[in-house]
């Protein structure tokens, strides 16, 4: 498996921490040529380097904040600029807040979506031009279990990744004649800094530690399906049931999340 990737390109946003900086070091570990995005540039050289040491060959940063147009059609002509293709591109950036949504503040919708969603659609098109061409390729976008099941304090959030799931669904549609796939990942809650943003009471955590996901496992998941024509992976497995039984049974599931899931 080590060289599985030789030669591979994979762009990686959000890769500064969580299952981005996971996601870009397993590629690395199978020998690809990684691409790391995200604002923390000191963070994104810190794990280029330990990239670079994995792989043998070159890892990329391009500091970048990806709820704003103009850096990520800059950062996009950079990366056309230093490699000849993009192999995969993996969409990990995004972030949350749990309030109820009739006390939350509007701006933080606003940055949500224009992250979460706006900036994702933006750059995948920028990249999925250049995989049409190619007729080669993979996307692969973060969405989440919380696209699926609803739970209360999460509206915005929510909402923000039923857009990204519903996105992929119809991008792959488009790509298919192309020869690109289209993926989404839906996982449950992970242990990353996520939830130093969106539970800064820590009780979310502490009522779903049952559910908690490791990111490296998250990471070697999803690098394994490179390639693949698999549409959607949904982590975990209870996660996965729960979202299938919500989606055939809506009014006994609400009764269940309002019971057991929505402990924030």
């Amino acid at each position: 498996m080590s060289n599985s990737l030789r030669n591979k390109v994979v762009v990686v946003t959000g890769a500064s921490s969580g299952i981005g900086r996971s996601i870009v070091l397993e590629s690395a570990g199978r020998g690809a040529t990684v691409i790391l995005i995200a604002r923390n540039e000191g963070k994104l050289n810190e794990i280029a380097s330990e990239a670079k040491e994995l792989s043998g060959t070159d890892a990329y940063v391009f500091p970048t904040d990806m709820g704003k147009a103009d850096e990520i059609e800059a950062t996009f002509k950079k990366i056309i600029a230093s490699v000849q293709h993009i192999d995969f591109l993996v969409n990990c950036a995004g972030f949350g807040k749990f309030e109820t949504f009739m006390d939350s503040d509007m701006q933080d919708a606003t940055n949500m979506f224009q992250v979460n969603v706006l900036g994702l659609m933006y750059f995948t098109r920028l990249v999925g031009r250049v995989m049409m061409e190619e007729r080669t390729g993979q996307i692969i976008n973060f969405g989440s279990i919380a696209g699926k099941v609803p739970t209360t304090k999460s509206a915005a959030y929510s909402a923000s990744k039923a857009a990204v799931i519903q996105f992929s669904n119809v991008l792959r549609l488009e790509l298919k004649p192309f020869g690109v796939k289209v993926m989404t990942v839906n996982p449950g809650p992970v242990y990353t800094n996520f939830f130093n943003i969106a539970d800064k009471t820590g009780n979310y955590v502490k009522n779903v530690q049952a559910f908690m996901l490791d990111p490296d496992d998250v990471a070697w998941q999803v690098v394994h399906y490179f390639g693949s024509d698999k549409r959607e992976l949904n982590l975990p497995i209870s996660l996965a049931i729960a979202a299938k039984f919500y989606n055939l049974f809506p009014t006994i599931g609400d009764i269940i999340s309002l019971k057991v899931a929505s402990r924030k």
